[in-house]
């Protein structure tokens, strides 16, 4: 196999093992995916300042992410049918994440369960929320979550409705694939990922089949939930949930700087700048320009954070320097995921956490909480 250097190579070789609605599902936006291609593409306007005969000894990458310890500003995603890229994906990428001392997401459109992931692992993860109209369902979600041990509660509020996302519609997604000629065909090509299944029982919605009243299988769980993302969302629900919750907070899918005002007013503990990786509105700014504006209305309020179009080391640190004390990656870690399993979410995080490393040695640093703006070359936004 040939070696893998960098976010790049584990994506090629995720798209050869992964089934294509499996992988369509992971690297795809919506219509046009305009905003999907500038999340990643508005990275490189950003240039980096380089700086020489500095003393570069010494260097650290740790810092906090809402009072947790982290080895860097980095943070697994909340994102679903991960354990549909490879086999009991979710548990495999929370051990990795443990492994390299960054935290993990579990979201509620999960194949694992929120009960699996805590049983196969030690530190404790955070939960990503989707509030439903069966509110029942959610404070049960949250119950669980927190007999789990989970130490924060992400809540999404960017999917109330859900994006058009073409490639889906058309590979007719589902979990576990129904057995139409056309997937059957190319499941024939995925051996190793076909093994894989058939030596796990975990190919459902872990959180929600089995705990939902009437959902057994998956044609009830289809029916579910094309009734029950709530378009009724509002802030007096992020209210009620803190106040359900009563731990720390996060919010998840803030593109505009009137809405972190709301974020940070709601007692909230961190935002995170997220347009969902371009798949839900298109012809949204890229999360990475939209980042500048929010930080600095509200960065001495809340911890912002952002996601969307990080694919190296490099991204991180200007995410930082733009003023994000954290960073999420989703599709990086589900190409490791679904290369090499949970080795290649290590190795995803592996590369990403040593060209951070070399990139603020260049730039003349040593603190990664030393970043600021001056580590950029006249930033756009």
């Amino acid at each position: 196999m040939a070696v893998i250097t960098n976010i790049e190579d584990l994506r090629i070789l995720a798209k050869k093992r992964v089934p294509r609605m499996f992988y369509d599902y992971a690297d795809s936006g919506s219509w046009t995916e305009s905003t999907y291609r500038a999340n990643q593409e508005e990275f490189g306007k950003l240039k980096l300042r380089q700086r020489v005969a500095v003393n570069i000894d010494n260097r650290s990458l740790r810092t906090q992410m809402i009072g947790q310890d982290v080895a860097m500003p980095v943070a697994l995603a909340p994102t679903g049918l991960t354990g549909m890229q490879h086999a009991d994906g979710e548990i495999l990428a929370a051990r990795a994440a443990e492994k390299l001392g960054v935290p993990f997401t579990l979201s509620t459109m999960s194949i694992c369960s929120i009960e699996d992931v805590a049983a196969h692992t030690k530190a404790p993860f955070w939960f990503q929320l989707y509030v439903m109209r069966d509110r029942d369902f959610i404070e049960r979600l949250i119950e669980r979550a927190r007999a789990a041990r989970c130490s924060a509660l992400m809540l999404t509020l960017d999917l109330q409705i859900l994006g058009q996302r073409h490639k889906d519609l058309k590979n007719g997604l589902s979990a576990p694939p129904k057995p139409t000629l056309a997937n059957m065909l190319n499941l024939a090509t995925k051996p190793r990922w076909g093994l894989g299944m058939l030596g796990t029982r975990r190919r459902h919605f872990g959180n929600i089949v089995g705990h939902v009243k009437g959902v057994a299988n998956m044609g009830s769980l289809s029916a579910w939930t094309s009734q029950q993302f709530d378009p009724r969302l509002n802030w007096s629900d992020v209210e009620w949930i803190k106040k359900l919750w009563g731990g720390k907070l996060i919010l998840k899918g803030i593109m505009d700087a009137e809405d972190a005002r709301l974020a940070a007013d709601s007692g909230a503990d961190a935002l995170i700048v997220s347009n969902h990786g371009g798949r839900q509105l298109d012809g949204a700014p890229s999360s990475i320009s939209a980042l500048p504006p929010i930080a600095d209305a509200v960065g001495s309020r809340i911890e912002v954070w952002m996601d969307g179009g990080i694919r190296s080391g490099q991204d991180v640190l200007k995410a930082v320097a733009l003023g994000a004390r954290g960073t999420l990656i989703g599709r990086p870690f589900l190409y490791g995921l679904g290369a090499m399993g949970e080795a290649g979410v290590a190795k995803c995080l592996e590369i990403i956490r040593n060209e951070l490393d070399l990139t603020m040695a260049f730039c003349g640093l040593t603190d990664i909480r030393q970043v600021d703006r001056g580590v950029l070359l006249n930033p756009p936004w």
